[in-house]
């Protein structure tokens, strides 16, 4: 009988900061160091920490974990976050990915409001991509909705697969919102999935980030492609742990996250050699 061999894909699993939410920016680095995590993702935020590389840099090396990934402040509450011009955002994502030695941008689409911001945005986006080797991974979003009426909330579009960008970043709490199937997403997104925001949802209207496998999104088939297509990207565990009750709790729902991805990246080596043929 043929010995079946596991291989795990070179892709790395991450700690996005705003998982320890709200707990600070220097607990995330902790947690994901004691835990086993690869690396953090930074979300760059109301937080301090967050917005300072000298700080950044030295939680880094005091915990011996890397940054592999700066989200830009694209949320509502960052509005004011690095200028209130988002393309300056964007240039300082960039900078600080840049120093330290990250290699993803992650960015939303531009909300509607934002008009100018929003006509160039495709086009800025590559301009931007052309000049770093960084990717900028601009991730999926989804209609705002409010009890029986929805609400385009971004532009060009919440489904980034409608455009023509370098790199997608695929979040499965936001397919979940959107209600919308992720495996047809990520066959869209195609080589140019480049970044994973693993979570999980019910799809309510609300952005739930739960633990991978407490919803209804298939995080464990996208994991199991992945293992199998060579995927060269970060996984980003972004989930929402504002309801642990206490500091263990938290704690126990990002390692039960962690063991959930690990398991599902790891694939027969036989699988993995199907999927690229």
């Amino acid at each position: 009988m043929a010995e079946t061999v596991v291989r795990v894909p070179d892709a790395k699993v991450a700690l996005s900061t705003a998982s320890v939410y709200p707990e600070s920016t220097a607990t995330a680095f902790d947690m994901a160091a004691r835990l086993g995590y690869d690396g953090v993702e930074v979300m760059v935020w109301t937080d301090p920490v967050s917005q300072d590389i000298e700080a950044l840099r030295r939680l880094a090396d005091y915990h011996r974990i890397p940054v592999l990934a700066i989200h830009a402040p694209c949320l509502l509450v960052t509005q004011r976050v690095w200028s209130t011009d988002p393309w300056t955002k964007l240039q300082r994502a960039r900078s600080a990915a840049e120093r330290l030695g990250a290699g993803t941008v992650v960015v939303h689409p531009p909300f509607r409001w934002q008009r100018q911001y929003a006509r160039d945005f495709v086009d800025g986006i590559w301009r931007m991509a052309n000049e770093t080797d960084v990717r900028f991974a601009v991730e999926n979003m989804y209609p705002w909705r409010y009890r029986d009426r929805e609400m385009l909330a971004y532009a060009p579009d919440w489904d980034v697969t409608k455009h023509d960008y370098r790199h997608f970043t695929v979040d499965l709490s936001h397919t979940a919102t959107a209600r919308t199937d992720a495996l047809k997403m990520i066959d869209r997104m195609g080589d140019r999935l480049g970044h994973v925001h693993l979570a999980d949802g019910q799809g309510s209207g609300k952005d739930e980030h739960l633990v991978p496998g407490r919803g209804t999104q298939p995080c464990a088939e996208l994991l199991e492609r992945l293992a199998g297509s060579g995927f060269d990207g970060h996984i980003v565990v972004e989930v929402n742990t504002r309801r642990a009750m206490s500091g263990a709790e938290r704690e126990a729902d990002l390692a039960e996250a962690l063991a959930f991805t690990r398991l599902h990246l790891a694939s027969p080596r036989g699988a993995q050699d199907a999927a690229r043929s």
